[in-house]
């Protein structure tokens, strides 16, 4: 089988919860080995996250959250804090290509453990940091969480309905925002030191990326002194453009005109083509003054229909729409199943379920679920043993002082 794109990289993975955890398990889908490390004493925090009964046999292996954002990656207990800890961190790091972490700005120079000291045993090392604020600037020690970064970010400040205070969006879009340009930054880092010989130190504040998606209402702020309305699912400029109720409990259908001609085939599939005459709808302009008026016609059709029947309407028309697909609908979607969207996994503790298998589909290089998340520890022997060359009985003696384990204490996530 041909290798996957990124086979031969290997990346110490010190990251948790969501942000650098999302940055590695895209790496790892692409071949990467991709070597997980907790803490035993302060495992990474979704394996608390189970929303299984408290007294559920070994709960922190079977967390769907953690088993999400881990897989394809191997899982190593090293405690940083202890000399011996870290003297076996920087022992793996000498093996290592690159080096994540999303602590708060300050834990990682705290540990002794900054690019510096890094690159002592690496010089070629990538030292990849996304701290929630910066490593610099007075909120640089402010913690930063997926439910708090939209708002210090600005993008809950345009999200909304007309007349309606700002909202939170339906996920915490900081983390895989920023988990994404990091995977994007370790791979053009890896290619610069192909080119260059010479690692780097690469710092990503999760919230300045966010912030980058909104980068044109800030310019427009810049430019106008204005603040931008929410305006909801409404279009700055194209009319209609919205979410509407289709027939049946909770369903919905999207649908949007870009023009004059969209418009006009939407008139023609509702049945009413006298609407693109209506002076109140003839023109874009005139539409975008009778939002409310034009949103009532529509949802009248559309409530009447199913909206997958609403859609395919549309789409033959070359009306931009789409049904609102939920959960249920998604893991039944033919077109998903027959392009093998779902990739069935199983986990040794935690049983077996659909997964969406990795999002590259390269045609000499295919890329699939090849393992689970792991278990806590499960790869201590292959760490210790295999990569730093220690014997059975020192594996002992680091679990016996507590440097390494094989069961994780919970008690820091209660």
């Amino acid at each position: 089988m041909a290798r996957r794109p990124l086979e031969g990289i290997r990346i110490a993975d010190l990251s948790a919860v969501w942000a650098g955890p999302y940055a590695t398990r895209l790496l790892a889908d692409l071949g990467a080995e991709v070597i997980k490390i907790e803490s035993p004493n302060n495992p990474d925090l979704l394996r608390a996250l189970s929303l299984l009964p408290p007294d559920t046999e070994r709960a922190w292996n079977k967390s769907a959250y953690f088993n999400h954002n881990n897989r394809n990656k191997l899982g190593c207990a090293i405690d940083l804090g202890k000399p011996r800890g870290k003297a076996l961190f920087l022992e793996l790091v000498a093996k290592c290509d690159v080096v994540i972490e999303n602590y708060r700005a300050e834990v990682l120079d705290n540990l002794g453990l900054g690019y510096d000291v890094l690159r002592a045993v690496r010089p070629d090392v990538i030292l990849v940091s996304m701290p929630g604020h910066g490593k610099d600037g007075p909120e640089r020690d402010y913690v930063a969480y997926g439910t708090n970064v939209e708002q210090l970010a600005g993008l809950a400040s345009i999200s909304g309905y007309i007349g309606g205070g700002p909202q939170k969006t339906g996920i915490s879009f900081g983390d895989p925002v920023a988990g994404t340009a990091a995977a994007g930054a370790i791979v053009l880092a890896l290619l610069a030191r192909k080119r260059t010989g010479r690692g780097q130190y690469i710092e990503i504040a999760q919230r300045e990326t966010l912030t980058g998606l909104i980068g044109e209402y800030v310019v427009g702020y810049s430019m106008t002194g204005e603040n931008p309305e929410r305006i909801g699912n409404r279009h700055p400029a194209w009319a209609p453009h919205g979410c509407f109720p289709a027939k049946g409990d909770d369903a919905w259908i999207t649908l949007a005109c870009r023009d004059d001609a969209d418009f006009a085939a939407l008139c023609d599939v509702m049945q009413r083509p006298e609407l693109a005459n209506d002076l109140r709808f003839a023109a874009a302009d005139a539409r975008y003054q009778h939002p409310d008026e034009l949103d009532a016609v529509i949802g009248a059709w559309t409530s009447a229909r199913d909206r997958f029947e609403a859609f395919e309407l549309l789409t033959r028309a070359g009306v931009p729409a789409a049904p609102v697909l939920g959960y249920r609908d998604l893991y039944e979607n033919p077109h998903l199943r027959e392009r093998g969207f779902f990739e069935r996994v199983s986990h040794r503790e935690a049983g077996s379920w659909d997964m969406e298998r990795p999002v590259y589909r390269f045609a000499r290089r295919p890329t699939s679920i090849e393992r689970n998340a792991p278990c806590f520890g499960e790869h201590n022997d292959y760490v210790f043993r295999e990569l730093l060359g220690l014997s059975e009985s020192e594996v002992a003696a680091l679990e016996k002082e507590g440097i390494t384990a094989r069961t994780p204490n919970m008690a820091s996530h209660q």
